[in-house]
């Protein structure tokens, strides 16, 4: 990525916080900036992407941790779908939490980050299933399908993990949930191991996007020593390169 790319996405990330905090018609009690916004109807978001075929044909998805899609992951629980949601920087040997209520623990309290992480199953990469569908956090999108997240570029590295070992493929659906004032459109800044979704719903449409070829697997070559060190995955597996 060059560093116009990035200095480009970080103003875009910019603009969309400064638009949402400025609308007390979409902002919510948590400040957006810094992280994937939360958004006034989100609940709205989540149902519309509810009625999508693809949603309703998906067994098995992955989803974020984020507030913005709470809603997602209690009606992937309600219905009875597989769910499973990254543990925070992938930074355990076990980087994925599988998700399904135990007897007492509501949908709503497992769908939290907080209730994920004391009642989830921490699950190794390997363990997962193929993934029908992947619901992913987003701070600014266009209808083509690019997305800029917060920065930290883990939505990218959980991509990549799991197409190298084939539970993500052409076959599996990408959508996000945002506000309609996070769509903006115009062409964005995408890098080699940036990938696009299938879908944009918002509380009030749903964009689908046209589909393009999508990274393959880990490039090792844009992580810095730093980033393979504190992900255990990604440790490992550098190790059985090197062999």
């Amino acid at each position: 990525m060059s560093s116009s790319d990035g200095g480009e996405k970080q103003r875009l990330r910019e603009l969309i916080w400064q638009r949402i905090a400025a609308d007390p018609e979409v902002r919510t009690a948590v400040p957006p900036a810094g992280r994937i916004p939360g958004f006034q109807q989100a609940e709205a978001a989540a149902q519309r992407l509810a009625q999508l075929d693809e949603w309703r044909a998906a067994r098995a998805l992955k989803t974020n941790p984020d507030t913005p899609q709470l809603p997602v992951r209690r009606l992937a629980l309600e219905q009875g779908k597989r769910l499973y949601m990254a543990v925070p920087k992938l930074a355990t040997e076990r980087p994925f939490i599988a998700l399904a209520a135990p007897p007492g623990v509501s949908a709503e309290l497992l769908a939290s980050s907080e209730g994920a992480q004391r009642h989830g199953v921490p699950t190794r990469v390997d363990e997962l299933p193929p993934i029908d569908l992947i619901v992913c956090g987003t701070v600014a999108v266009n209808p083509d399908g690019v997305r800029i997240g917060k920065g930290a570029g883990y939505a990218d590295l959980e991509y990549a993990l799991l197409s190298e070992l084939g539970l993500v493929t052409e076959r599996t659906w990408i959508a996000t949930t945002v506000h309609d004032v996070q769509v903006l459109e115009q062409e964005l800044p995408e890098t080699e191991h940036d990938f696009r979704v299938d879908f944009v719903v918002t509380p009030t449409r749903v964009i689908r996007c046209p589909r393009v070829a999508r990274p393959r697997g880990l490039i090792w070559e844009q992580l810095d020593a730093d980033k393979i060190a504190a992900i255990p995955e990604l440790a490992a597996r550098q190790s059985r390169r090197q062999l």
